[in-house]
């Protein structure tokens, strides 16, 4: 059996996923899980790329001990962040997290160099703080130095991929969110980079996903005990997960729902128009030389959040599960209590219980009080935000939207499925649940000749896994 490995990190988790087809049928297996988590190093929020690291090793250490040894690898993770080497590809500083707050008013200070409105036709990327090109200029300010000795800029993805292969290179759909590519080009955009002060030769050509980047070092192959075939997915989450949506039509609306929730559709062309900007919608790269056309939400932060409070305030540490949260939320389904889930104050809260009962109150809501309260109020808030991005979407693209397809963890909660239905008017199709690692093997699928085209494996999707069907009430 030829089988492939998803390595799929996410802001709080990480996952070794194998997949293979049988029968023209997918099967997943999870081979091995670890947590990944925010540290404070030097005042800021940051990754522990050590730990990261280590982590990728043990998965591919579990792989070769439960008798697989895949064909090819992929990884993906979150975007924006990245890491910088030095002449002897040492690690530059420390890996610093969007949730950071060291790019607070970037974009007020960049607008006489680079006003956003021109930032947003070259790119087509949408405005958040975080953007890695809001995040350079921060870094500049702060340690000049540390982009005086770079040599290398790599994405999250991009430097594990460099650590398994000794290659360094940038994937498209990890780049493009970093607000430095052009949108039509789909590559850096040079005069944009000069304008903003950084040095252009730390960034690496461009590669597509589905190219080949390399096999393991000797070290990695000594450590893991096999040698495999590295290949670039979509290495953007959001890119792996769009690809397993199992749409039924081209009007059919995206949602990854995770730790961010990211609503959109695919499109051929990007919109970088001045409504698109003011909606704040992105062009995202994606498979195949679309564009991932989106908006981000919140998402399932503010519940990983809380029921990490929650947890810390219990006498045995332990963390309510997910169906307790949403019974409890069940409970409270008439309460009325709603925030904006895209307030900052929700990126990195020293308590997040505290901030949306502040919020719901400062609304002209009644205050939540009891874990369902607060529950429903997260779930009320979601479900506006998502039918505001449907509308949004509906008066950008000129579709007449027709379904709403959710993959991701996000897509097990009938809860908020149901209330996603009705606030959107929209039938609801939820899953597959690992939507994002079945993006990155489909890559790999495809790439073996194991199907002859993405129409043809997500067609597969819809005989391999279950997928809900959720009706508006």
């Amino acid at each position: 059996m030829i089988c492939h490995l998803a390595i799929d990190i996410g802001a709080s988790s990480g996952r070794h996923i194998l997949g293979w087809v049988e029968n023209g049928r997918m099967h997943l297996k999870e081979v091995y899980r670890f947590e990944n988590r925010l540290v404070t190093k030097n005042g800021h929020l940051c990754w522990d790329m050590d730990a990261l690291w280590n982590s990728v090793l043990e998965g591919l250490r579990a792989c070769r001990a439960a008798g697989y040894v895949p064909a090819t690898l992929g990884i993906d993770t979150w975007a924006v962040d990245f890491v910088l080497l030095d002449e002897n590809g040492g690690v530059l500083g420390d890996t610093v997290a969007y949730r950071d707050v060291r790019t607070e008013g970037e974009r007020a200070r960049l607008e006489p160099v680079l006003p956003f409105a021109e930032h947003y036709a070259r790119t087509g990327i949408q405005y958040q703080p975080f953007n890695t090109a809001y995040q350079l200029t921060a870094l500049k300010r702060e340690h000049p130095e540390q982009l005086a000795a770079a040599r290398t800029f790599l994405m999250v993805p991009d430097y594990l991929n460099y650590k398994l292969t000794g290659v360094a290179a940038n994937e498209y759909t990890n780049a493009s969110t970093t607000a430095l590519v052009g949108a039509e080009s789909r590559n850096w955009d040079d005069e944009l980079i000069a304008r903003l002060g950084l040095p252009r030769g730390i960034f690496q050509p461009i590669r597509m996903p589905g190219q080949v980047l390399g096999h393991f070092t000797a070290a990695v192959r000594e450590a893991a005990g096999f040698d495999c075939s590295v290949l670039l997915p979509a290495t953007h989450d959001t890119g792996s997960a769009f690809l397993a949506v199992p749409a039924r039509d081209e009007n059919a609306v995206y949602l990854s729902s995770g730790t961010w929730s990211l609503l959109g559709v695919e499109n051929p062309v990007p919109i970088t128009s001045a409504a698109s900007a003011a909606a704040n919608f992105t062009n995202e790269g994606g498979y195949g030389g679309t564009y991932r056309y989106l908006k981000n939400i919140m998402g399932l932060w503010m519940i990983q959040s809380v029921r990490r409070e929650l947890g810390g305030q219990a006498p045995d540490g332990a963390r309510p599960s997910f169906p307790e949260l949403i019974a409890a939320a069940q409970e409270a389904a008439d309460f009325p209590g709603v925030v904006f889930t895209g307030d900052d104050r929700f990126l990195a809260p020293r308590s997040m219980i505290e901030e949306v009962k502040a919020a719901c109150a400062e609304a002209g809501y009644p205050r939540p009080e009891t874990t369902g309260q607060l529950m429903q109020t997260i779930y009320n808030s979601l479900a506006r935000d998502y039918r505001r991005a449907v509308e949004e979407l509906q008066g950008l693209t000129g579709r007449a939207c027709t379904s709403l397809n959710i993959v991701g963890g996000g897509s097990q909660d009938g809860h908020l499925n149901q209330m996603t239905a009705n606030a959107t008017g929209l039938p609801v199709y939820a899953g597959p649940t690992e939507g994002t690692a079945l993006g990155n093997l489909m890559v790999q699928f495809l790439a073996s000749g194991e199907y002859p085209d993405l129409q043809a494996a997500r067609d597969a999707i819809k005989q391999s896994f279950t997928i809900k069907e959720v009706f508006p009430q």
